[in-house]
């Protein structure tokens, strides 16, 4: 039988991807084909950069987590698996994405996104969406279209009075 201080270590561990999968509104599932500790650092920093994390678990500590929420990804959790997480939705899925580019020794498996499992092309095509500052200008460059659009319409208004 385990000893006692080992499966409080394990409990510890359980816990804390539990926290991770509810903390987070990204949580990637990643399977590792010989990525090298350069590689892996280097993957590390580019989540860093969008306040992601990236981790190894034991498969079935994170099986046992996601059981206590109710969440099955068993068929998912079988080979090397490494987990890259983060609060935004979409930044650490495009770090993941550009990354996975230029190494294809890691590949996309599945991923929890808000709560709900999500399939690899669901991943993909929330790797192409825009980063929220880019989303932004583009908002803003369409209302200053309107409002250019409408400053020209204001203007051949007021010569059109003039005429009269």
């Amino acid at each position: 039988m385990a000893n006692q201080k080992i499966l409080e270590q394990k409990q510890q561990v359980i816990d804390e991807i539990a926290k991770n999968v509810q903390e987070s509104h990204a949580f990637i599932f990643l399977e590792n084909h010989g990525l090298t500790v350069s590689e892996t650092m280097e993957l590390r920093r580019s989540l860093r950069e969008s306040d992601s994390e990236l981790k190894v678990y034991k498969n079935t500590l994170v099986e046992r987590a996601l059981e206590t929420l109710d969440i099955d990804l068993k068929d998912e959790l079988n080979g090397p698996k490494v987990i890259a997480f983060g609060k935004d939705v979409v930044e650490p899925i495009k770090a993941v994405s550009k990354f996975i580019e230029s190494h294809p020794n890691l590949e996309m498996k599945v991923g929890i996104v808000d709560g709900q499992i999500t399939d690899l092309a669901t991943l993909k095509k929330l790797a192409t969406i825009p980063s929220r500052d880019g989303l932004l200008t583009m908002f803003a460059g369409g209302l200053m279209g309107i409002v250019r659009d409408f400053a020209i319409c204001l203007d051949l208004h007021a010569k059109d009075l003039e005429q009269e």
